[in-house]
This record gives C-alpha cells, structure tokens and sequence, in this order.
C-alpha cells in the first residue's frame, strides 16, 4: 500500500492568490521554538507560584502527555480523514494533503502561527477551566508536547538522526509517508499507536527481532 507524493525535494507550491495569506501559509521550523517556548517558561513560574512544585512538575508531565493523544487524534481523524465533497477535498489539502504532496517542503512542515497561536490560545482557556489552578503546568506541558513534536517532524524530514532512537523515528515517519499512510500516525512517538492497533506490521516484527535474548529465553 504505497504512499503516492508529488514531490520529495525540498520545493514549496503555492496555495493562495491572496499574497497575504500566501506569506503566512509559509512558516521557519524555529518559529515555534521562538513563540511557544517563552510561554512554556512564564506558565511553570505562575505554576510554581499557584501550586506545589510537585504538583506543577507532575500535571506539566501530565500536559505532554495529553499532547501526544492529541497529536494522533489530530494526525489519525483529521488530518486523515476521506473529504468526499469538493470543498472537504480542498480543505483537506490545505491542511494535510500538500504536506504528503510535498513531504519536504521545508516552510510547510511546522504549523503556521495563525493555526497554532489560535489554537494555543483556544486550549488555554480549555486547561483554565476544568484544572485550574493547575491549568498553569498542564498547559505548559501541553505546548512543550507541541513544540517538541514540531521540532522531531521537521528533523524526520531534514535531519540524519543518527543514533538509535532517532533512526527508528525518522524511519516510522517516512514509512508513514512512503509506504503505508494508514499506520504509524505517532509522529513524535508510537505510543498511541500500540493502544490503538495502528502500529505497522515492520515495526512490530523489528521490535520482536531486538528482544533482548534472555527475554526471549523467559517466555
């Protein structure tokens, strides 16, 4: 079940007539790093101030987390739903499909800060309202998921990742693109595709194969 792409150059194409939006549409993969970790930072001070330093640390761990649900929930549902109506079909595009068409289009690989600002702003008040005053760390956490998850696909696209870890990422990432778009939609990690049966075959049988042998021996 072969992924189909347009392009695996680094080239971009354009979306919108309107220049405005076309320049928006277009984003530095250090953006979110830029914006978002500052916040991350002020959040875990007001955190520490509303609540234990425990309690910030483990509801900020609470928050990436939840992130990662998100992150499949969005990849899985949304981004991969079937549009069968042509305006469903033209939003789909905009906002998933150019990126399996143009998988290394460098400026289109972190979300555009007129999606991600909204949205952060949307959660925040979300986070506020049933856990507050923990709202602080969770929300930190949250969008310290984010920015990390940013941050890892872009590397899967433009980056080596060497060590073990990271070529196992890379790898689970571009099968998702090249071989099979119907699994693997943990881009920054697995888990929830092991809770939710969508972990591809080859993975499967590669984590049988490094099993440590005495494991192998115990069973």
């Amino acid at each position: 079940m072969c992924a189909m792409f347009v392009s695996n150059k680094d080239e971009t194409v354009r979306l919108f007539k309107n220049p405005i939006l076309e320049f928006f549409s277009h984003i530095h993969p250090v953006t979110p790093i830029v914006v978002f970790v500052p916040v991350i930072i002020w959040m875990m001070v007001l955190s520490f101030g509303a609540v234990p330093v425990w309690a910030g640390i483990l509801f900020f761990v609470v928050g990436v987390i939840a992130w990662t649900l998100t992150e499949y929930t969005i990849h899985r549902w949304a981004f991969h739903i079937v549009p069968t109506t042509g305006l469903g079909k033209k939003l789909h595009f905009l906002v998933h499909g150019i990126h399996h068409d143009y998988p290394r289009d460098s400026t289109r690989l972190v979300m555009p800060l007129l999606v991600s600002v909204p949205l952060a702003i949307l959660f925040f008040w979300v986070f506020k309202g049933f856990a507050s005053p923990h709202h602080y760390a969770l929300y930190a956490g949250f969008l310290a998921g984010y920015v990390a998850y940013d941050s890892i696909h872009y590397a899967t696209h433009h980056f080596p990742m060497t060590n073990r870890i990271g070529r196992f990422i890379k790898e689970y990432h571009m099968k998702h693109h090249f071989v099979d778009e119907h699994t693997a939609f943990g881009v920054s990690n697995p888990m929830w595709d092991y809770v939710f049966n969508t972990v591809p075959e080859w993975a499967r049988r590669k984590r049988k194969a490094t099993k440590p042998v005495s494991q192998s021996i115990g069973k």
